[in-house]
């Protein structure tokens, strides 16, 4: 049982908030909520990459991953934690930054007519020590990292084949994850998504077994398109794996002799078949912007380039001629974009380009 602190041994703090993607929550990760039990009345965790479509990165949505983090506590401890879920904003640390202010803001409640006293708690080493940065308003208070348990190392396992799930949940997982985890987890093994993400990584195995033998690790640059008009963005859906039923934005690699302009009016003509003069394209850009977040892609680091077109508002909408054998091309209203939806980071470059707020959509 966690000590709580009571009237006769006052909290250190009011609020210690913890901020995690917990893919999926493991016992480093209960570590740090436990130690924060230990030293605040309320405990405030922050599940991020909330509302991203499933992905080898992030397999579990935000419902799954907070009922396996309330499996892991008693009622007591339940009773002072408020889970809650956080949108990324992939290309914007001072968005993302407001949002978790404004919901810890919302969240932390004076105690007896003064201040809420708030610390931000995380391991000293990884990507939390980074958050830790970001908030010099609040209190830091850093827990030593518990060695050797790595999420990407239990996705891996996880997600190799079902018979490699099985033989870690056996034996292995007792030193990982707490118990009502590896319940939940093996429940997930027998729902449909989990057989896509097996074959994603079966795919994503092949892909760097292609390029096991080059000199360097490989970088590849690829190119997007995000056309506008009259309150609607331009997308296609996907009609294979990876990420196969999800919206995404027009795109594909360069050729070799090919300017990245020039490969991004190619992909709207030969992927869209976008019912757009070449000359009316170049005139409605509007921007140009590198996209360089290092996880942004399933196949490894790849970088791209994308491109920002604003047709003049219209009331006909331009038409977009199927292409046979490829992936489907509509028009989305801005008010119908869903993080869930989209493919790898194409929401969030949709959002840096337009501006969309964190909450965007009701989140």
């Amino acid at each position: 049982m966690t000590a709580r602190p009571d009237d006769d041994s006052p909290a250190d703090f009011d609020c210690l908030v913890f901020i995690g993607r917990f893919q999926p929550p493991h016992l480093g990760h209960l570590a740090v909520i436990r130690e924060a039990l230990r030293h605040a009345r309320q405990v405030i965790v922050l599940v991020g990459s909330a509302w991203q479509a499933r992905s080898l990165r992030n397999p579990w949505r935000y419902e799954e991953r907070l009922r396996m983090l309330r499996s892991a506590f008693e009622e007591e401890e339940n009773d002072r934690l408020k889970v809650v879920p956080l949108l990324d904003a992939l290309y914007n640390n001072d968005v993302w930054v407001r949002d978790v202010q404004r919901k810890v803001r919302d969240i932390a409640s004076p105690e007896h007519a003064r201040l809420p006293r708030i610390g931000l708690i995380g391991a000293s080493r990884g990507q939390s020590s980074y958050y830790l940065s970001l908030f010099p308003q609040w209190e830091s208070v850093s827990v030593p990292l518990v060695e050797g348990i790595s999420a990407h190392r239990i996705r891996e396992r996880l997600f190799r084949s079902a018979a490699s799930a099985e033989d870690y949940l056996s034996t292995h997982a007792i030193h990982d994850l707490p118990p009502g985890v590896v319940a939940r987890i093996r429940t997930f093994l027998d729902e449909p998504p989990y057989g896509q993400l097996v074959e994603e990584q079966r795919l994503l195995d092949q892909y760097r077994q292609a390029w096991s033998q080059a000199p360097y690790p490989p970088i590849f640059v690829t190119v997007n398109a995000v056309v506008v008009q009259s309150g609607h963005v331009l997308l296609v859906r996907r009609t294979a794996a990876p990420g196969k039923g999800l919206y995404a934005l027009p795109g594909g690699f360069i050729s070799p002799h090919e300017r990245l302009m020039d490969a991004c009016l190619r992909e709207l003509r030969e992927r869209v078949r976008l019912k757009v003069p070449e000359a009316v394209l170049k005139g409605s850009l509007r921007g140009q912007r590198l996209f360089d977040e290092p996880h942004r892609s399933w196949r490894g680091r790849t970088l791209a380039e994308a491109f920002y077109f604003a047709l003049r508002p219209d009331q006909q909408l331009p038409q977009l001629k199927p292409v046979k054998g490829g992936d489907h091309a509509r028009w989305v209203p801005l008010a119908d974009l869903d993080p869930e939806s989209l493919f790898e980071d194409h929401f969030f470059i949709i959002q840096d380009f337009l501006g969309l707020p964190a909450d965007f959509g009701g989140r």
